[in-house]
């Protein structure tokens, strides 16, 4: 038969598991990137577009390409 501590270190190991998954279940929720890039869509593809545009050169590529005459 068990012992009163033993019985004791079974309780606080399950309290202790308790309090771990629900610890990872909230770091879970905290670092769930796609329901966070889902609520935020539109702007994130507007900054893309943007980031996109300054890196291949801006408004200066652009009228550049349009004025260009062959």
């Amino acid at each position: 038969m068990a012992t009163t501590e033993e019985q004791d270190l079974r309780r606080e190991l399950g309290a202790e598991r308790e309090r771990l998954a629900e610890a990872v279940d909230e770091l879970r929720g905290e670092l769930d990137v796609g329901a966070k890039l889902r609520s935020n869509l539109p702007a994130a593809a507007a900054g893309a577009f943007v980031l996109g545009f300054l890196k291949a050169g801006g408004v200066g590529a652009t009228a550049r390409l349009l004025v260009r005459r062959r």
